[in-house]
């Protein structure tokens, strides 16, 4: 799978970047870091209260009124100058066709709303002008197409939230002095809402400070503050932000033309690209969620920095159903259900380096099978690549310029080698190590390899996030032509898979970025494909626009678990690139031409590891039978049984099931008792009567009622339960 390179864009954004679903973690309750790179928690004291600290009031004292002045003095000039533009008439078109008569640099989104109708105009928390997200209270700039959107959706939630960072960094500057950092919204996988970094000195933030972070946050909801946007100079922006090094350091780092904007709610005057709703009022319900470090820029030679993570809703009773589900899904954490059912275990020799044991290799090999059995039926080919390259790889790939910092790299022979974490350039090496011909295509390479990834250790997080993993791996080389049928086939795979595992998901075709590779007309090409593959598959699907890779257009995939959570795994990207970095082609029908592949990069499971926490999860602990480790349990009543019983285990086991016998001088009751604490799916008590007849008495795990079967019927019953993935 190609790992998405990004830079981080150190402006708070509306959502982060997303680059793997390996990145993601499991739950908030769980989560000690970040993509900005994590240092262990700082854990709190409960019965204290918050440490004494001496905030820097005279920071405050110097800065606040300097910046809120000079944004006052900058948004008078541009009021003025817009006030002197002639407001043409325009006209703005809605969803449903209908056109709304407007005047240019006069009237905006919440005008129109207001004019459809008040519960529009009350709800409304951001707008959606031509495609790109728009301030409620912005003017529109001519004629336009114009969408409004809710908390109920992506772009209303994660603007919410966004928003709602900025009232935490307003608290945690007021409260505490800090030097604000960066504060987006977390929208994806399963941390949901925002964080703020700042910098506190020696200070750490844990759960003894929340209740003054959450008044002072009440403070700012009940002030009603507006959101105000205005764009500045580079020079304007490091002169609003000179006291603050993380700031100026964010505006130097920006692109020569980027268009630099700044947001002020109260005494908050902040760098931030927005847009925001309305203002503080709409959030009605606001808590901290967790504190911890991260260093500046995921380095750790830079400053610590602490972080505090909050949720936010417009309504307190959402807030309840939020916390209670964080309650639910901290009982069902996998770190906690593999102490019960031994499973797997981290150690301090090996951080981030998992050791499965018997039991949760028995599922790994499971979900491995699966998938090897789904390669059959669909034309993949398995292949064995090599764990370690020599540089000069990762350099004709690009990794080595943008991802090495993430590799594990060391010298061979005075050469410079890195362990692989990803697959994609070995796979050119397969294709490209003999001629190829069109005859060939679509060549479907999958490789199960393990894969390291350098991740920081405080950013280290249970089996979500590890530096030793193996994914479902695979790479299709196929012609232009042939994009869309190999997608929808991947879209089929995809589907299938989870809903064996009985997960939903979501679909999104994120489109060609502000800053891409290669030509248009090829773009379009390819987002035509992925669109008309998507309507062949015929679920419904959104467009997340210019939010694609760099190297190709991507489908998006959500899973949703029982809890409601949402994930990225599985993986679908297209890319043009790295076939051209390689040099890769193939020969035409045209014998004469050579012709370059397209390369599609795909993954269902994404990190087994990862996924193995997410079904663990997702089952409560409670595996199907056709997954589990521990499928049955064989319990005597008497010493007078055992003997029968060993020859039940021994015919299931010979049948392929993973069977075990309890053979203690434990009564019957406590035999049944610890089998369904085990998570034995079924449970066979044999006594002396079964033992006349040749049965066994079947109770499955949670049900205590037994029926007698014969050890064939129960063996069927077995095969049809694997073979219907129950």
């Amino acid at each position: 799978m190609l790992f998405s390179f990004w830079r981080r864009l150190p402006i708070s954004l509306p959502r982060p970047t997303p680059h793997c679903s390996f990145r993601r973690r499991l739950s908030l309750f769980a989560m000690g870091d970040s993509p900005a790179g994590g240092k262990p928690k700082t854990k709190p004291n409960p019965t204290s209260a918050p440490p004494a600290f001496v905030k820097d009031e005279e920071y405050l004292q110097r800065v606040v009124p300097k910046r809120i002045a000079m944004f006052e003095t900058i948004l008078n000039e541009q009021t003025l100058s817009r006030l002197q533009l002639s407001p043409d008439p325009i006209k703005i078109t809605l969803p449903d066709g209908n056109v709304k008569e407007g005047k240019k640099w006069n009237t905006t989104p919440f005008d129109v709303a207001k004019e459809i109708s008040k519960s529009l105009a009350a709800n409304a928390l951001i707008a959606k002008v031509d495609g790109v997200l728009w301030d409620m209270s912005r003017p529109f700039e001519g004629d336009c197409k114009l969408e409004l959107f809710n908390f109920d959706t992506d772009e209303g939630r994660d603007t919410f939230w966004h928003s709602s960072a900025h009232i935490l960094g307003e608290s945690l500057e007021q409260a505490y002095g800090c030097r604000l950092c960066i504060g987006p919204c977390t929208t994806r996988g399963d941390l949901k809402g925002f964080y703020y970094d700042g910098f506190y000195g020696d200070l750490g933030l844990n759960e003894d400070h929340f209740k003054h972070i959450e008044a002072a946050a009440k403070k700012a909801v009940d002030e009603k503050q507006s959101f105000q946007r205005i764009e500045v100079t580079r020079n304007q922006a490091l002169d609003i932000f000179s006291e603050n090094h993380f700031k100026v350091e964010i505006i130097n780092d920006l692109p020569e033309d980027a268009t630099i904007t700044v947001y002020r709610c109260g005494p908050l005057v902040d760098l931030c690209r927005g847009p925001h709703i309305p203002n503080s009022s709409f959030i009605k319900a606001f808590s901290c969620l967790k504190a911890s470090s991260a260093y500046w820029r995921a380095k750790k030679e830079r400053e610590s920095l602490q972080r505090v993570y909050g949720i936010s809703f417009p309504d307190q009773k959402r807030l309840k159903e939020y916390k209670a589900m964080l309650e639910e899904a901290k009982k069902y954490d996998h770190r906690e259900l593999t102490k019960k059912q031994e499973l797997f275990f981290f150690h301090p020799l090996s951080p981030g380096s998992c050791f499965f044991l018997p039991h949760g290799a028995r599922v790994c090999n499971k979900l491995l099978e699966f998938i090897r059995s789904q390669y059959w039926k669909r034309g993949y080919e398995e292949v064995w690549s090599p764990n370690m390259y020599n540089m000069q790889l990762w350099e004709t790939s690009g990794h080595a310029a943008n991802y090495k910092e993430n590799m594990f790299v060391f010298e061979v022979d005075k050469q410079e080698f890195g362990l692989k974490p990803m697959n994609c350039p070995g796979h050119c090496l397969i294709f490209d190590h003999r001629v190829r011909s069109y005859r060939e295509l679509p060549l479907r390479l999958a490789d199960f390899g393990v894969l390291h990834r350098n991740e920081l250790s405080g950013a280290l997080s249970g089996l979500t996030r590890v530096r030793r993993f193996q994914q479902d791996d695979a790479h299709i080389f196929c012609k232009e032509s042939q994009i869309k049928d190999e997608i929808k086939g991947v879209l089929e795979f995809i589907s299938y898979v989870y809903k064996v595992f009985g997960f939903t998901f979501d679909l999104k075709l994120s489109t060609r970025p502000e800053k891409y590779l290669g030509d248009i007309v090829t773009w379009d090409k390819a987002e035509a494909a992925l669109e008309e593959a998507l309507n062949e598959f015929g679920k419904p699907w959104k467009i997340n626009e210019a939010d694609g890779a760099f190297y190709g257009p991507k489908i998006d995939i959500t899973v949703f678990d029982a809890m409601g959570r949402d994930f990225q795994c599985a993986t679908l990207q297209l890319d043009f690139q790295l076939p051209a970095r390689f040099n890769l082609s193939y020969s035409a029908e045209d014998e004469t031409k050579r012709e370059r592949p397209v390369m599609i990069h795909r993954a269902v499971l994404g990190s087994v590891e990862r996924m193995f926490a997410i079904l663990l999860e997702h089952y409560k602990g409670k595996w199907p039978f056709w997954l589990s480790p521990r499928q049955a349990i064989v319990c005597p009543v008497s010493e007078k049984s055992q003997q029968y019983a060993l020859e039940v285990r021994d015919r299931i086991h010979d049948a392929g099931f993973y069977v075990d016998v309890d053979t203690t001088d434990r009564t019957i009751n406590k035999k049944v008792r610890e089998a369904q604490m085990a998570q034995y799916n079924y449970i066979l008590v044999v006594g002396e009567k079964e033992v006349g007849t040749g049965q066994v008495a079947v109770r499955v795990r949670d049900i205590n009622d037994a029926n007698l079967q014969s050890i064939d019927d129960v063996l069927n019953r077995f095969k049809d339960e694997t073979a219907s993935f129950k």
